[in-house]
C-alpha cells in the first residue's frame, strides 16, 4: 500500500471531507495544465528504491492554505501531518515554497502526488509523478548441467527490476567473441566439447551495476589419444612411456605388453595414472623389456587405444607402423667394401 491512509477516526474524516472541498480535488483529478500565473510543483521526480524522494511545490504570498495529497489521501494541510506513514516529513513550509520528502522509497510509492493551494478563494492543484526505479535482480537461473556431446542445451535467467532489465549471455572462454544471447533464454544445438565451461548471465538496466550469475555446462565425450610416442633406451637405464588422453569423465587407463595385461606393483615396473595422462616407468630396463606396448584409455562413453614401442639404442624405429628391427654394426663395414669396389 503506498504513501497515504489518513487516520480514521470521524472527526478526522470530516475534516478531510472539508479540505478535499476547499481544494476541489476529488480522487483521480486529472493533471492540469493549471494557470500560467501560479508557479508548478516540480516535474516527475525518480529515485532508486530505497533513497528518499522530494515533492516541491512553488508558492507566493497569495497561497492562504496549501497541502499534498497522495492519490485520494491527504499526506499533509500546512504543518498538519495527515498520513500514518513515519517515512514521510515535511521539509519545508516558507512563503516561496512546500517541500515534503518520502524516505525509503519502494515500488508501491510510485503513482501522482498533487500540491494543492487555496488563492484568493481560488484552489489550484499541480500534480507531480514519483517514479521509482529498481535495482536488476536474477531470480531464476539454470542449475549446472552435464550432457554428452552432440546434445541439446537449453539455459535459462529471469531477472526484475523497474525498468526491465536487459537480458544477455556470455560463453567464459579464451575463445569466446562478445556474446552469444540476448536474450532470457540461450540455446544450444548440437553441442561440442569446445562450448563446455562456465556461462555467465548479466542483467543490467542502468540503475546500479549489473548482476551476474554463472552456470557451468559440462560435455562429456569419450577418450582422445592426443600423445603415446616410442621410447628408445639403452638396457640398465631408466625408461618411460607416456600416454596422454583427453576425455570427460576422465579416462581410466590400462597397459598392454603384446596381449598381456601390466599390473600395478609388476617387478620393475610402475604405472602412474592420473585424469589426464599415464606413465609407464621401467626402473631398469632388460632385453625383455623391449616389445611392443599398448595404451587403453576408456570412460563410459568409449574406449580407444595406442601402441608404442620400447626399444634399444641399436634398433631401427618406424614411427608410423610401429615396425622395429634388431640391427649390428656389421653392415656399418659394408659401407666402405662397396666404395672400393666402385674404384676398381
Amino acid at each position: 500500500m503506498g504513501v497515504g491512509g489518513c487516520l480514521a477516526l470521524p472527526w478526522r474524516c470530516l475534516v478531510v471531507l472539508c479540505l478535499r472541498l476547499l481544494f476541489l480535488v476529488p480522487a483521480g483529478v486529472p493533471v492540469r495544465s493549471g494557470d500560467a500565473t501560479f508557479p508548478k510543483a516540480m516535474d516527475n521526480v525518480t529515485v532508486r528504491q530505497g533513497e528518499s524522494a522530494t515533492l516541491r511545490c512553488s508558492v507566493d504570498n497569495r497561497v492562504t492554505r496549501v497541502a499534498w495529497l497522495n492519490r485520494s489521501s491527504i499526506l499533509y494541510a500546512g504543518n498538519d501531518k495527515w498520513c500514518l506513514d513515519p517515512r514521510v516529513v515535511l521539509l519545508a513550509n516558507t512563503k516561496t515554497q512546500y517541500s515534503i520528502q518520502i524516505q525509503d522509497v519502494d515500488v508501491y510509492d510510485e503513482g501522482p502526488y498533487t500540491c494543492s493551494v487555496q488563492t484568493d478563494n481560488h484552489p489550484k492543484t499541480s500534480r507531480v509523478h514519483l517514479i521509482v526505479q529498481v535495482s536488476p535482480k536474477i531470480i531464476e537461473i539454470s542449475s549446472d548441467i552435464s550432457i554428452n556431446e552432440g546434445g541439446n542445451v537449453s539455459l535459462t535467467c529471469i531477472a526484475t527490476g523497474r525498468p526491465d532489465p536487459t537480458i544477455t549471455w556470455r560463453h567464459i572462454s579464451p575463445k569466446a567473441v562478445g556474446f552469444i544471447s540476448e536474450d532470457e533464454y540461450l540455446e544450444i544445438t548440437g553441442i561440442t566439447r569446445e562450448q563446455s565451461g562456465e556461462y555467465e548471465c548479466s542483467a543490467s538496466n542502468d540503475v546500479s551495476a549489473p548482476v551476474v550469475q554463472r552456470v557451468k555446462v559440462t560435455v562429456n565425450y569419450p577418450p582422445y589419444i592426443s600423445d603415446a610416442k616410442s621410447t628408445g633406451v639403452p638396457v640398465g637405464q631408466k625408461g618411460i612411456l607416456l600416454c596422454e588422453a583427453s576425455a570427460v569423465p576422465s579416462a581410466d587407463f590400462q597397459w598392454y605388453k603384446d596381449d598381456k595385461r601390466l599390473a600395478e606393483g609388476q617387478k620393475g615396473l610402475k604405472v602412474e595414472n592420473k585424469p589426464f595422462f599415464s606413465r609407464l616407468t621401467f626402473f631398469n630396463v632388460s632385453e625383455q623389456d623391449y616389445g611392443n606396448y599398448t595404451c587403453v584409455a576408456s570412460n563410459r562413453l568409449g574406449n580407444t587405444n595406442a601402441s608404442m614401442i620400447l626399444y634399444g639404442p641399436g634398433a631401427v624405429h618406424d614411427g608410423n607402423n610401429g615396425a622395429w628391427r634388431r640391427s649390428g654394426c656389421a653392415w656399418l663395414l659394408l659401407l666402405p667394401l662397396a666404395h672400393l669396389a666402385r674404384q676398381f
